[in-house]
């Protein structure tokens, strides 16, 4: 049975939530970054590019449901987009045990990145040098990067084309808000592409 303790704690949950939505409504800049992103997005698509996407732990289920829209369908019917996220076993075990951990994106956006590509970059910390690599080596390439970063954007801040740093202090706060970001750069791709 549940106490008033209990339900304060999960109201508490949803205050965050929404502090943290609020606190991304009330940046005009945040704002303006979605369409930037979205452009983006829909111009690489134009161009035959592809996206790429990569995080972990929960980030990289979130760069999986962020690709599955793209390929898949998000609300309408529509042609599949070209995206791709960096969550094979057989490549993320074999880079991590030949080359280490830090290199697992890096690697497999060297192998797969091309010049014109976009690569979505995940961190609730802004500090996983896993990704910090992968965006050093799809600036290399000569892609577009996105990051969507946590807390105070760690060493990842001011790294890539377009980034937002969303200031929570827990992953799954954090977490919530890039996938209603993603969600929203989606829509606004389909916008772009395939206006009803």
């Amino acid at each position: 049975m549940s106490t008033d303790k209990d339900n304060h704690m999960l109201r508490g949950a949803l205050v965050e939530s929404r502090r943290l939505i609020d606190l991304t409504l009330a940046d005009d800049a945040a704002l303006a970054r979605l369409e930037q992103a979205a452009d983006a997005l829909a111009g690489a698509f134009k161009a035959g590019r592809k996206v790429l996407a990569c995080g972990n732990g929960g980030s990289a289920a979130d760069a999986m449901h962020f690709c599955e829209e793209l390929t898949g369908r998000f609300r309408d019917e529509r042609e599949p987009l070209p995206a791709i996220a960096c969550t094979d076993p057989g490549h993320i075990t074999c880079t991590a045990n030949d080359y280490g951990y830090d290199e697992v994106f890096s690697r497999w956006t060297r192998a797969l990145g091309k010049q014109g590509d976009v690569l979505v970059a995940m961190s609730t910390s802004g500090n996983s040098v896993n990704v910090q690599r992968a965006v050093e080596a799809a600036k290399a390439i000569g892609m577009t990067t996105i990051a969507l970063l946590g807390k105070d954007g760690g060493t990842l801040a001011g790294a890539c084309d377009i980034e937002w740093i969303i200031p929570g202090h827990t992953a799954d706060r954090i977490q919530e808000l890039h996938m209603l970001i993603l969600h929203t750069m989606i829509e606004g791709v389909e916008g772009r592409l395939f206006p009803r």
